[in-house]
């Protein structure tokens, strides 16, 4: 679906990809990757959120030399960019997960997949020799986690990435009013070719809310947490939190690190931003596990502000999709290339050589 309007000398920022995918995409797709819950109050403060905070600049600092990279889970990253957990890639362009997982490695970052991606945990792994994390639900069905658990470990996944802020899906009502459901030959290629890897059709509203309501647990708590670390080898990583009590009890839960989420503001509407709630948590962890941090990350310096506020990286999530839209695995990787100088130039600016001096009192 690339758009041959779409000159690559145009698109100079993220914001540039944005409006040339949603020009060459269907209205129901680009509502899919785009909308929020309800008002989208979230959606837009967690954009917002990163604007309002203002940066106070070092100068006359050597900035001959940049190093991005950074440090998380025994592994060291060129960049504290990973790519976030996203459904149905397929809706932006066929080459779907496998493009954004070969994007990812083109840039050094990590790829995390998403359960209900609509290629599988094997054929990403062999679309791309990268870094690669898979997102996971607790369904109702722990055979089911158990069985996806199992494959991403044996595919040589480094890591689970837990959604835990998903008890029911939240109200997107943009999805309603289109009654979203997969075209034709999508399906959720992870789970088992029966009911549970299509969305159902609907006279009225979303099919991705009936399939998310028929499969998630409602009755999940950290021990279920426990359950999932002892059925696997792998670090875990919870997304989904955003206050201090909660990442208390996730180091208590004895997981690897979290991420601050409030699900790109596609679940509770007007959540806190998670600019916002990254403090708070970063200072209840107090240094005992990595903190990383998503949502409305657009600009190199909101990654020099996450960083600055403690987290260790960011997830990238719907800008990732849209350069995947216009060009497939080019498009994506474009994406992650603009963003990474972004990143480059707010650390040289900002008077930061290194990953280690984004300190505090960079913010103002």
């Amino acid at each position: 679906m690339s758009d041959p309007g779409a000159a690559a000398h145009d698109l100079l920022n993220l914001h540039d990809c944005e409006r040339a995918a949603r020009a060459c995409l269907p209205a129901s797709t680009v509502d899919y990757f785009a909308s929020g819950a309800m008002d989208e109050v979230t959606l837009r403060e967690n954009r917002l959120a990163w604007e309002r905070r203002r940066l106070r600049f070092r100068v006359m600092r050597d900035v001959s030399r940049i190093d991005t990279s950074v440090s998380l889970l025994g592994r060291t990253l060129e960049w504290p960019v990973l790519v976030a957990p996203m459904a149905f890639q397929a809706l932006a362009h066929p080459d779907a997960e496998r493009g954004s997982a070969r994007a990812a490695h083109a840039t050094g970052t990590v790829f995390t997949l998403s359960t209900l991606a609509t290629t599988s945990i094997e054929d990403v792994r062999r679309a791309s020799p990268g870094p690669l994390w898979f997102q996971l639900y607790v369904y109702r069905d722990r055979g089911l986690v158990r069985a996806l658990v199992e494959r991403a470990e044996a595919s040589g996944y480094e890591a689970l990435v837990l959604t835990v802020d998903t008890p029911l899906l939240g109200r997107r009502e943009a999805d309603e009013r289109n009654r979203f459901t997969l075209p034709p030959g999508l399906r959720a290629a992870n789970l088992q070719p029966d009911d549970r890897d299509t969305l159902p059709e609907l006279a009225d509203g979303s099919g991705l809310a009936a399939y998310a309501a028929s499969l998630m647990d409602r009755s999940v708590t950290w021990r279920d947490v426990e359950w999932v670390r002892s059925v696997t080898r792998l670090p875990i990583v919870v997304k989904g939190i955003v206050r201090a009590d909660d990442a208390g009890d996730a180091v208590r839960a004895g997981v690897q690190a979290l991420v601050v989420s409030n699900h790109g503001g596609r679940q509770l509407d007007t959540a806190i931003a998670t600019a916002d709630a990254l403090p708070e948590v970063v200072d209840a962890v107090a240094g005992a596990m990595d903190v990383l941090v998503d949502g409305g990350i657009r600009r190199g310096t909101d990654v020099l502000k996450a960083l600055a506020l403690g987290a260790r990286a960011v997830l990238l999530g719907r800008p990732v999709l849209w350069g995947l839209a216009l060009d497939g695995t080019r498009g994506a990787e474009r994406v992650l290339r603009l963003l990474r100088a972004e990143v480059e130039l707010a650390w040289a600016l900002s008077g930061a050589a290194t990953s280690a001096e984004v300190t505090a009192d960079l913010l103002a």
